[in-house]
């Protein structure tokens, strides 16, 4: 298994490179352009998650569990993981660097380099984390094992709310859209926060300064404008496998490198490396890691959760901290937000357009699934029941998202 670990990374290696630049064939830049757009990634995603639930329940599930239960890689690095594992460990990785840019950009030119423009979405965001996590505590309060899994509900999936949005309200106002963006990296930073304090099970320190290390010579070498593939790629790899071996998650890493991509002030003449980074990375992220992911994490045999045994309050927890919690949380922070300082909405932005957010919100789906992972790591059972939950709760969010902002966009139609 180590020789195929190696074969694999070189052929990552590889496609990495030969995708570093923009495309220059008309087929491949209409893949990487549709790539970029949230509907395709949201639609990838979730076809991903319903083909695993599929086959997981059909002939196929045997073949489906081993796949993703095969170990593979380099047991004298701890890199000996299931594919799953990988799944989880590396490939959000990914999607963590491209919510890093994504918070960076928000922090130096966009909402959130604007205190009292960026109040409202904080504090909706933060809002929509505790109101969530609140519930499923009131729920499992002494239900041992289950209340591990307290911070399930507090995620957003930042690619499938926005590809919801996309197709459901293209009419509704720029400023809904960023509005949401701002929410949900404010709320993917918190979701790391969270992972990385509270689902660490032990920490190598000396793993971990060696992580710190290769991560700070990577974000010198790119703002004195030294970076390259050839010296960036290694560092970053550095960076994810001491994580990893420092017991802390290793979408931490993801995260840190992509927070430390310079962005340009100037919109005029964006950054060489944030533009570049994301038109290799956002496509990767979006039609590749994202979904792999959701395939391997979604697969739950439907037949091996017992309706009899099942527990009432972790489902409750996850499905209401999700249905329920998410937009009371966001609209209630943002309400207290403009009452209460001199913190105000964009003109453009109606509270229904709040209230449409916050169901978006309650779609945990990516992250919320890693979550469960980590805090159900050592009960199957509870780890097929949070997972249902996600699933259940997160489509259920997204179908009533969709009505309202379907209503919203007529009645500006209307107006």
């Amino acid at each position: 298994m180590e020789i195929l670990g190696i074969v694999v990374l070189v052929l990552i290696s590889y496609v990495l490179w030969r995708l570093r630049n923009r495309p220059k064939k008309l087929g491949r830049r209409w893949l990487v352009e549709a790539l970029n757009q949230e509907t395709t990634g949201g639609a990838l995603l979730l076809v991903a998650a319903i083909a695993a639930m599929i086959i997981a329940n059909t002939g196929l599930s045997e073949t489906y569990f081993t796949i993703r239960d095969t170990y593979v890689g380099f047991e004298a690095l701890h890199l000996n993981l299931t594919i799953g594992k990988w799944a989880a460990d590396g490939l959000l990785a990914i999607f963590f660097f491209v919510a890093g840019m994504e918070l960076k950009h928000e922090l130096t030119v966009g909402t959130l380099s604007n205190p009292r423009r960026a109040a409202v979405p904080i504090v909706a965001a933060l809002g929509g984390m505790i109101v969530p996590a609140t519930i499923f505590v009131g729920f499992n309060l002494g239900n041992e094992g289950a209340i591990n899994g307290w911070a399930i509900p507090m995620a957003t999936d930042i690619a499938f709310a926005l590809a919801v949005l996309a197709v459901a309200g293209p009419k509704l106002p720029v400023a809904v859209r960023a509005f949401l963006l701002t929410l949900a990296v404010v709320d993917d930073l918190g979701a790391i926060l969270v992972i990385a304090i509270f689902y660490t099970l032990s920490l190598n320190t000396l793993a971990l300064l060696a992580s710190i290390a290769a991560i700070t010579i990577f974000g010198v070498l790119h703002y004195k404008g030294y970076a390259r593939w050839w010296n960036a790629l290694p560092l970053a790899l550095i960076a994810w496998i001491m994580m990893h071996a420092s017991g802390v998650h290793a979408t931490v890493a993801g995260l840190a490198l992509g927070l430390l991509i310079p962005i340009s002030k100037n919109e005029d003449k964006p950054s060489v490396y944030s533009e570049r980074y994301e038109k290799t990375w956002h496509p990767i992220s979006a039609g590749f890691a994202v979904p792999l992911f959701a395939f391997f994490a979604a697969g739950v045999n439907i037949s091996e959760v017992s309706l009899e045994q099942i527990d009432t309050s972790l489902a409750l927890g996850i499905t209401l901290g999700l249905l329920l919690g998410k937009p009371l949380g966001i609209v209630g922070g943002a309400w207290i937000t403009t009452k209460l300082s001199r913190a105000e909405l964009n003109p453009q932005i109606k509270w229904r357009d709040i209230q449409a957010i916050g169901l978006l919100g309650g779609i945990g789906f990516t992250v919320s699934l890693l979550i469960t992972e980590l805090a159900y790591r050592d009960s199957l059972t509870q780890l097929s029941e949070g997972k249902l939950a996600v699933f259940t709760a997160s489509v259920v969010s997204a179908l009533l998202a969709s009505l309202l902002l379907i209503s919203r966009g007529k009645s500006i139609l209307n107006d």
